[in-house]
Formats: C-alpha cells, sequence, structure tokens
C-alpha cells in the first residue's frame, strides 16, 4: 500500500517546482509515495518540463485556473496513499523530513493535520507557521499591528507542540480523515482555506500538531503577487471563514468589513513593484564544480565570482552566496539559510542536476531565476 502521496497545486512557478520535486524526490527515498502534481493552466512551461524531466510523477492538468482549494482535492481524490502531503511548489524540505514526520504520526491518536518549521529565502523564520483560530478579536488586534495572539507565539519555534492552525504549504494529513471533513472548502478560492480546514479538525476532537524539529524553506509569495486583487482575496477569504463558523452581531459585521477594507487600501498602496537594486560586486559560489563557475561567470559578466568548497567564517566581501546542491544537500543548505539570516546577504540555490540557480529575497516580490 502507498504510504503517502503529496499532492503539489502548480501555476507557473516552472523552476520553482522543479527544485520542490528534487527535493521531495530525495525526501521520499525510504517512503513507499507518489506525487501528484496537480497543474492551473500554466503556461510557462511547466507541464513540458514536467513530461520531460519526471516521466513518473502523476499529472492532472486543468484547462482554466480551478484556485487552491478545488485542485487540491482534485489531487486528494486521485491519492492511494495512508496519509496525504499538501506542499506547496516554492518550498525546499530537507531529506529527512518525510521520514521525521511518519514517524511522528505512526505513535499519536486522533491526529488531526501536522505542519513544520518554516523559514523564507533570506532564511528568518516565518511565524504564520503555527497560528491560533484568527477569532475577530484576535483578527481585529493584528489589524492594528499586535499579532502576538494571531500567531502561536507561545510555541517556540523549534518544539513540538499542538497548536490550532497550520499553513496549506506544508500540510500532512490522514487521507480518511481529509475526506471525513470535506476536505479544503471550495468556497476559498485561495487563502484562508487552511484555517477552515484546520479548525474543522479541531472541531472533530483532533488536534493539529507542530513540528519545529525539521525545516523548510517556504519562497513565499512565488505562487502569486502581492497586489491589491491579491489583498482583497486574502481578506476576502477570512469573510468567509467568519461567516461560515462565528456567529457575530451586525455592527461587529460593518466593523470588520470596514477595517478589511481600509487594509486592503493602505497595503495596496505599500506594495512596491520595485525590486531593491543591490549592487552586486562580488559572489561566491559554495561548490566544487569548475564547470558550473566558468558557466556562471559567463552569465553574471563582469560580475567577479569566487568557488569555495566549504562556507568561510567571514562572508562580508560578497554579495551574494550560491549554494550548489549536487556538493551540499538539501538538508545542509536549509542549515546554511538560517545560519546566514543575520548577514542580510542574497542566498540562492543550483538544485541538483539542473542549469539554474533560485532564490527570493522578499516576500512582496517575484525571486530570481538565474539560467546559466
Amino acid at each position: 500500500m502507498t504510504k503517502l502521496s503529496i499532492i503539489i497545486v502548480n501555476y507557473n512557478v516552472q523552476y520553482y517546482l522543479e527544485q520542490c520535486l528534487l527535493s521531495v524526490q530525495a525526501a521520499c527515498k525510504n517512503i513507499s509515495s507518489e506525487i501528484i502534481v496537480v497543474d492551473n493552466n500554466s503556461t510557462d512551461g511547466s507541464c513540458e518540463m514536467l513530461r520531460g524531466k519526471f516521466p513518473s510523477i502523476k499529472l492532472l492538468y486543468n484547462n482554466k485556473n480551478i484556485g487552491f482549494s478545488k485542485a487540491n482535492n482534485q489531487g486528494v481524490a486521485f491519492a492511494e496513499g495512508e496519509y496525504v502531503l499538501i506542499l506547496n511548489p516554492d518550498t525546499v524540505i530537507a531529506e529527512d523530513s518525510l521520514e521525521q514526520v511518519l514517524y511522528f504520526v505512526e505513535e499519536k491518536e486522533n491526529l488531526g493535520a501536522i505542519g513544520l518549521k518554516f523559514i523564507d529565502g533570506t532564511g528568518n523564520f516565518l511565524p504564520e507557521c503555527k497560528r491560533n483560530i484568527p477569532t475577530i478579536e484576535i483578527a481585529s488586534r493584528k489589524l492594528m499591528g499586535d499579532s502576538k495572539r494571531y500567531y502561536a507565539s507561545s510555541i517556540n519555534e523549534d518544539e513540538i507542540s499542538k497548536t490550532e492552525v497550520l499553513t496549506g504549504a506544508f500540510m500532512w494529513i490522514k487521507r480518511e480523515i481529509y475526506n471525513k471533513v470535506g476536505g479544503f472548502d471550495e468556497d476559498y478560492f485561495m487563502f484562508g482555506e487552511d484555517i477552515d480546514l484546520s479548525y474543522k479538525l479541531l472541531n472533530q476532537g483532533l488536534h493539529n500538531y507542530y513540528y519545529g524539529k525539521s525545516t523548510i524553506i517556504h519562497f513565499k509569495g512565488e505562487s502569486t503577487v502581492k497586489d491589491k486583487v491579491y489583498l482583497k482575496n486574502f481578506y476576502g477569504a477570512m469573510q468567509i471563514f467568519y461567516k461560515k463558523h462565528f456567529k457575530s452581531n451586525v455592527i461587529s459585521n460593518l466593523l470588520l468589513h470596514k477595517a478589511l477594507k481600509t487594509l486592503v487600501f493602505f497595503k495596496s498602496k505599500s506594495v512596491s513593484k520595485d525590486k531593491s537594486n543591490i549592487f552586486i560586486n562580488s559572489i561566491l559560489l559554495i561548490s566544487d564544480d569548475l564547470d558550473k563557475l566558468e558557466k556562471i561567470k559567463t552569465k553574471l559578466h563582469p560580475v567577479p565570482v569566487f568557488m569555495n568548497g566549504y562556507l568561510p567564517d567571514d562572508v562580508s566581501a560578497y554579495d551574494k552566496i550560491i549554494f550548489d546542491n549536487s556538493l551540499l544537500t538539501f538538508k545542509e543548505i536549509i542549515f546554511k539559510f538560517q545560519e546566514l539570516k543575520i548577514k542580510n546577504k542574497p542566498l540562492r540555490i543550483i538544485p541538483n542536476n539542473t542549469s539554474f540557480f533560485i532564490g527570493s529575497d522578499s516576500s512582496r516580490e517575484k525571486g530570481e531565476v538565474g539560467i546559466f
């Protein structure tokens, strides 16, 4: 029997998807598993890449973008695993992460869903990987700038603990349980569906867990553009959640609606379309592959590129660091990202057996893909 089905919904993130799949395949070597990609009508060559480079992966193709919830439900309906893992394509997981989770969940009773520790493309911790139910009071406080109760701040980022809400970028759950609670609510096109599912699991008397002993990179925002439409979808999803699960009076509804509209307006004004133009003086390539060094030098000419087989203690002389996955495992790279977060350096990865480096410095903008 297939133990684990990994469901990845893709929309126009070909290179991030390729990197994600390479990390997933490495993490599944000792697990009976299947990988299912549901493509929402990508036009960037994602499906052609999948058919050419990953022929064993099951591809479901939609002729339009049907949204995150519906596409994941589509993937789960096709799945055969005892467990399903909902995973974003803009993630990188460590080689031992899935085995750790499998060992953990097999020992637990009344298990709802489980999520891991998230860092972004700069190595910084993402607090949304463990959250509380966003009641109207908690959401209102967050709108006013107080997010302490919105995120599960009482849980240390490196510990294992029950939590209320997990994020759909990595959500592991028994397929039987997923189907029992109706999976993702398809009223949510994108955003809010993970909160809704987490809440439904809690209402069944099940426990959601945050597993902080394993870390993944989530290049947050690669699948979406942080524009006014995005913001309206996000905060519109919260209104759907309240309508479904919370009884509130007319005045509180009006106040919340007004607050959400105001926040969308001001946040959309603050979204920058200009990338931070960091002047690159030199780049450090952590690799032992001279061929890659020469190709990257040609790609980045006249920027100087220096190669080293290890990360030196002092990286102050370099403005960007590129890690070669053929030398370092994904787990080692994830560790280096966390180690370098205080250095404020752009960090990139060359996934094994590829000819590109990839990474992201901001959740508000698309990341960088350098093809060499």
